[in-house]
């Protein structure tokens, strides 16, 4: 395996930009995600990645040699790198063995151990391998199509959206499978996802793009506690985000006097907590009252509205078990530290609002939200 490397890509289609300036490294054996909304240009660059497009500048590099550049532009069939599309894209009038070794040598597409190598890496059970692709599963053509895809062993392997025709359960296992399989070869792979918790679970660093450019690169961990920006922050999970005015290091809210992750200059800014930040309890004179509007209920956790005095509101994160009656006042308290950034000019809040994973927006009223 080797690692890619993308330096200055740009890419237009006639007057529109896709992608701006794009910068990218992903190490050897490791996994990266794109993550971003619809139309912010994770599958393009996936495409000039694979050489089924060009881009306009830049250097693709895979390894050691340049395979896009100026002057230069390696055939897709010609980069070493194994692809995996959004629906799989087996072809029908082959067997499952016949769709795995289409890429291999002509000596080798009889080799059935290999097919049953290729497919028990992958999680599936070798007696598949004379079977139609439409006799299987989705979740089981997904992972036919990616043991096709690390057969000729190639230094990449691309996935574009590859879980997204799953419904929930299977999209689980196959994730799992799929994560597996790249960890046992050692294979540096991009993963082109919307998906923030796939994102977040699967890749060992995760590239968020937006508008074209790349906004933040860093590892899951560090990009939900420390986002870049708001819009990073209200895209990657469910965020709280307050008005707040900061006076010697903390901030004050309608939540309280919080403190702070990072330094902030005195003066209006925004804070951004996570829902499970927030602890409901009896409401008393000493903490932030609310009153529950409704419980999202999901079994192993659960989400709750508040609104506040003044007409704002707040998600919460509890525990399952953890349920407030709708209309029930409650206190609230939050523990850990909030993150700062600064205040809009021009903003008009009316002191909170909630924001939910994967929404694009700037914080806007509560009753709006």
């Amino acid at each position: 395996m080797s690692a890619l490397a993308l330096q200055g890509i740009t890419k237009s289609f006639g007057t529109t930009p896709v992608l701006t300036g794009v910068d990218l490294h992903v190490p050897v054996g490791s996994l990266t995600a794109l993550l971003g909304p619809s139309g912010c240009g994770k599958t393009t660059l996936l495409r000039v990645i694979a050489g089924f497009d060009d881009p306009d500048t830049g250097t693709v590099t895979v390894g050691e040699r340049l395979v896009a550049g100026p002057g230069r532009s390696v055939p897709a069939r010609r980069r070493d790198i194994g692809f995996v599309p959004q629906e799989g894209g087996l072809f029908p009038h082959l067997s499952v063995a016949g769709n795995v070794t289409f890429g291999l040598p002509r000596r080798l597409r009889r080799d059935a151990g290999r097919v049953r190598e290729l497919l028990a890496l992958v999680g599936l059970d070798g007696d598949l391998a004379d079977r139609a692709p439409h006799q299987l599963s989705g979740g089981q053509q997904q992972r036919v199509a990616l043991a096709r895809a690390l057969a000729p062993e190639p230094s990449v392997v691309l996935l574009d959206e590859p879980f997204s025709s799953l419904d929930a359960t299977l999209r689980e296992e196959t994730r799992q499978a799929v994560a597996a399989a790249l960890t046992a070869t050692g294979a540096t792979a991009v993963l082109v996802t919307h998906d923030q918790a796939e994102a977040l679970s699967m890749a060992d660093q995760v590239a968020v793009l937006r508008g074209g450019r790349l906004v933040q690169l860093t590892d899951p961990r560090t990009l939900y506690r420390h986002p870049a920006d708001l819009d990073v922050a209200t895209f990657v999970g469910e965020s709280v985000v307050l008005e707040a005015d900061v006076r010697d290091g903390r901030a004050h809210s309608i939540l309280g006097e919080l403190a702070l992750d990072g330094a902030a200059s005195d003066g209006p800014a925004r804070v951004l907590l996570r829902p499970e930040q927030l602890r409901l309890g009896a409401p008393t004179g000493a903490v932030p009252q609310a009153r529950v509007r409704s419980v999202d209920f999901y079994g192993h956790d659960s989400r709750v509205w508040l609104d506040l005095p003044g007409g704002a509101t707040v998600i919460a994160r509890l525990e399952g078990a953890e349920l407030p009656l709708v209309g029930q006042d409650v206190g609230i308290t939050v523990v850990g530290r909030a993150l700062p950034f600064p205040a809009v000019p021009g903003a008009a809040l009316s002191g909170a609002v909630a924001l939910s994973a994967g929404t694009e927006m700037d914080a806007v009223p509560a009753e709006s939200v």
